[in-house]
């Protein structure tokens, strides 16, 4: 039996319609789904379970150690001056830890790290929390589009010989690529002025 024209017509859009609400709704959110999955919290401990900080770039290695004695400054530079630490600064780092998370994960053999500029890289956080344990965050070099950082968190290979590389905030380059004036606490010129002294008029002599 040869079905009409216009009916065949309406069957094929009907079946053009139902694969582009099957693509564009059902499988989209489930596309969204795996993206969201894939998205996880790169460290699980908190900002006050963290007491040292160990900042390596290829032009510094910084050693923070948080306050014991008072919360303000927070924070302590230990090494390579010895001082107060820029609270904002230190902060601002502090905060990508503990709730930064990675885009994705990619399982990569680990003689492909140079790939990702991670064998030599930019930058290197290691964290020391106050029940010593400890962690490590690498940092290599920026995705094809530059909107991501590729990186490694306590790098271990897995028994298939692979290590899990992340797709990180660039953020995070942004937080410790800086020179040590900048970790530093600034100073407060208002406290060390002198006081202003107004001089008095001079009497003038009346005619």
């Amino acid at each position: 039996m040869k079905l009409p024209r216009t009916t065949l017509i309406l069957i094929l859009l009907a079946l053009g319609l139902g694969g582009f609400v099957y693509f564009s709704e059902i499988r989209g959110a489930s596309v969204r789904e795996e993206n969201k999955e894939q998205k996880q919290q790169i460290f699980s401990f908190r900002e006050d379970d963290v007491q040292s900080l160990t900042v390596k770039t290829k032009k510094l290695t910084l050693n923070l150690e948080r306050n014991r004695e008072s919360s303000n400054p927070k924070w302590l530079i230990k090494s390579p001056i010895s001082g107060s630490a820029n609270d904002a600064i230190v902060s601002y780092l502090m905060d990508l830890l503990v709730k930064g998370k990675s885009e994705r994960t990619l399982s990569t053999p680990a003689k492909d790290l140079a790939e990702f500029a991670l064998d030599q890289p930019q930058a290197t956080i290691n964290i020391t929390l106050k029940n010593r344990q400890s962690h490590q965050l690498i940092l290599g070099k920026s995705n094809f589009n530059g909107s991501l950082l590729y990186a490694l968190t306590d790098p271990a290979t897995k028994p298939n010989g692979n290590i899990n590389v992340l797709l990180v905030s660039t953020d995070f380059a942004n937080a410790v690529n800086r020179e040590l004036s900048e970790w530093k606490q600034p100073v407060d010129n208002s406290q060390k002025l002198p006081p202003l002294i107004i001089p008095k008029p001079s009497p003038t002599n009346s005619k």
